[in-house]
Formats: C-alpha cells, structure tokens, sequence
C-alpha cells in the first residue's frame, strides 16, 4: 500500500508577530538549529513516507531555499521525493492564492493523481511533534476507515481553539464542531487526516461544486462526511504543541531544557533532520558560565548563558547575560548586555550595557499579545548602548539607534510607535 503525504505550509502566523514578518511560519527557526517544518518531514521520512507535497503560499522563499531538493530529508528522489507546490499564476501574473486548507487539496490533484497513491495524509507544517505516521496508517487500515483524524486530549481551557470530536467505544467519530465555545469533550483535532484516496477525490469534487463552503477540511469536510461515511480517530498520546503564539513558542523552547524533555531531541531511533551550513564548534572562553542551555555550533560565550537557546554564530561578550531567552542566528550581545525573558532574531545586535527585558512592569503589549513578559527583537535590529528594554516590548526588524528616544523603551509599548 502506498501513501504520499501533502504538507499544508501556506500559513502566515501572524499570531508569532514579527517573528513571521519576513518568513512563513513553517519557516521560523526553532530549538536553534531547525525550522518549524523539519518536524512533519523529519516524521514522513522516518515513517517510510518518500513522496511529500509541500504547499506554499505566503512569503515561500525562505521555506523553499531551506527545503530545496529535500537533500537532508532524504528526499531528493528520482521516484517521489519532495515536491513544492504553489498557487498558480494566472495569466494577468496575479497569483490565485487558495481559498482553505480544503481548496488548496483540490488544487494540487494532479500532484496526487500522478503518483497514484493509496492513501493520502495531510500535515500541518506549524506544529512541533515525532509521529510514527507508519502506526497511523496502520490504525486506519484495521479500522476499514475512509478517513482517520489523529487527536489528542485537550485541557478544558485550549478546546476552543481546536476541532472536538465525540467518539464512541471504538474510537468512531460521532459529532464534531471545530472551536466550539462550550466544548462537549476533551479530544481535539491535531490537523492530521489521513483518508482513502477515491474518498478525499469524491470529498473535494463535492466541496469544490459547494458555493457555500470555506473549503476547509475542518469546517466543511469532516462534519459532511461523518454521516456518510467511517471516520476515525486515532489517539496520540505523544507530545505535540502548536508553536501558533508568542507565549506556545517560548514555552515550547523551554520544555527542551528540562532535565528529561518530552520531546527527546537526542533519540537517534528517530532522528529530526535540517538543512545545516558548517560552522565551527562551540567556543567557550574563560570566564563563561553555561547551565541549562542549549548551544549551537559557531556560538562565541565569554558571558553568563542560562535557561536559553542559542542558534547558531551568537556571540555573548563579556560580563553579558542572557536568561530565559531564545536568540537566533548570528546575533551579537555585546559586553555587559543583558537579555532577559525574550526571543531575539536573527543577526540582531544588543549594543553594550543594553538591556532587553528590564524592570518589573508587565504591562501588556496587544503587538504579539504579549502579557507575560517576554520582549521581541525584529531581524536585524540594532539596540543602543545603554538603552532599558522593558518587559512585553516590540523592536520592529531593522530598527536602528536613531528609532529609540531617549534610553528607556517602557514596558508594554512597540519601539517607532507612540505608547
């Protein structure tokens, strides 16, 4: 039996704020030296799953130069393989941008037609998790399913953001309604459907001819099939979290510095794979003091680094602290800075004495929806020497010394606005 998989990797993520200002969500970098979508292809790779569709849409570019021919994925096939798939431009050079994770199915059959699968999974590209999708599938045939939803149990307080399902004894699906304000069960939907292929094609021609449909397999698919047809669920007892906010990415990238992690990045039965460019070793001088972090090759420490990830080129000068933060690639923190409970991007520069994440004031900042303290720092912002960041700030990419006034950016308030 065959199976390919499509990975829906279209999303903007405004919800991660600037973070996603420049790249696709799937793109954003993630436990220092991967991306958010190395997960779903690490996990097709390392469940026999060789032929993966990869759907883009908004700001591609830096998706499509990191997955290229899908080298480190193992992808890079003659037969299947990975496959970047677009909207296609139409003839006026307009782009027909898809209309719902439904549509953008229908719109790549021919992707699915040509390579004569028996099965189809479709992937979110945003979440952060290790799936056998093999035991899926599996699942799915013993069922005599015609489509399986893998889900998870869900805390009372997040059911609202997710699909709920009601299931009977044998994990049949009898009822779902996608966010539903007063859930009526605990099992949520994690966006991973894995359907027979005759039946996704008869699904999607139907929803495609629907005028009143959003064309969203959530919304519109799942709920018309479980009338007519088997629908599953398949129970994951793993971990798994959607990276879809400022707060669920800063915790996510806490989670991995716990002594035993749920999500065991050292387990080489199921190795997560990324496009990597050499760089040296970890340099720490003399004087540098490391704990519960994680450093990534070509990193310079003279400073103090706790509770925090480190991408790859981060230089941490001397007398420089960072605590409780992530600090992406090729970004210097200069002698005597500090960076406190925030997410720096790329080749950013804290100029020293600087301090990012200063004082006691939570005011809430609605740029991120950030309320519990953690500061963002844009892509290639510079911070001035001796300039106090507060708590819940924003520094756009780009900005330069000349955006900040005076030498205190107050708690809750975005640098180049007026608070």
């Amino acid at each position: 039996m065959h199976a390919l998989a499509m990975i829906l990797a279209g999303g903007r993520g405004s919800r991660l704020s600037i973070l996603s200002q420049k790249r696709a969500k799937p793109a954003v970098p993630f436990a220092g030296k991967y991306r958010i979508i190395d997960f779903p292809l690490s996990n097709c790779t390392n469940s026999g799953i060789t032929t993966v569709g990869v759907l883009t849409q908004y700001r591609p570019h830096s998706l499509h130069e990191h997955i290229r021919t899908g080298g480190p994925w193992d992808l890079d096939r003659m037969y299947g393989g990975v496959w970047l798939l677009q909207p296609i431009e139409r003839l006026d050079g307009t782009m027909e941008r898809y209309s719902g994770t439904a549509n953008a199915i229908q719109r790549n059959w021919d992707f699915i037609r040509r390579h004569k699968p028996d099965f189809t999974v479709i992937l979110a590209a945003d979440h952060i998790y290790k799936m056998n999708y093999d035991d899926l599938i599996t699942f799915h045939q013993e069922k005599r399913a015609d489509v399986t939803i893998a889900t998870l149990t869900i805390p009372p307080d997040e059911a609202s953001r997710f699909g709920i399902l009601q299931l009977d004894d044998s994990y049949r699906v009898i009822d779902f309604e996608e966010k539903p304000l007063q859930p009526k069960s605990n099992q949520g939907s994690m966006g991973i459907y894995v359907f027979n292929t005759d039946v996704l094609n008869q699904m999607l021609r139907e929803d495609d001819a629907d005028p009143k449909s959003s064309h969203d397999f959530g919304k519109n698919i799942i709920p018309k099939m479980i009338p007519t047809h088997k629908v599953y669920a398949y129970p994951f007892g793993g971990y798994w979290v959607d990276v879809g906010t400022v707060q669920a990415y800063w915790e996510a990238h806490m989670d991995l510095l716990a002594d035993t992690p749920q999500l065991d990045l050292l387990d080489r039965e199921w190795v997560i794979h990324t496009r990597s460019e050499e760089r040296p070793p970890v340099n720490i001088r003399t004087g540098a003091v490391v704990a519960h972090s994680m450093i990534t090759d070509g990193c310079v420490i003279e400073g103090t680094v706790e509770y925090s990830v480190l991408a790859p080129g981060v230089k941490v000068g001397r007398g420089a602290v960072v605590r409780n933060s992530i600090v992406l690639t090729d970004t210097a923190i200069e002698n005597g800075a500090i960076v406190d409970r925030a997410i720096i991007d790329k080749q950013c520069v804290i100029k020293q004495n600087a301090h990012v994440g200063y004082g006691v004031d939570y005011s809430p900042n609605p740029a991120g929806d950030l309320t519990s303290g953690i500061s963002l720092m844009g892509k290639n912002a510079v911070v001035p020497e001796n300039v106090r960041v507060g708590r819940n700030c924003v520094i756009p990419g780009d900005s330069r010394p000349e955006d900040f006034v005076g030498n205190m950016v107050p708690s809750g308030t975005t640098v180049g606005y007026a608070p």
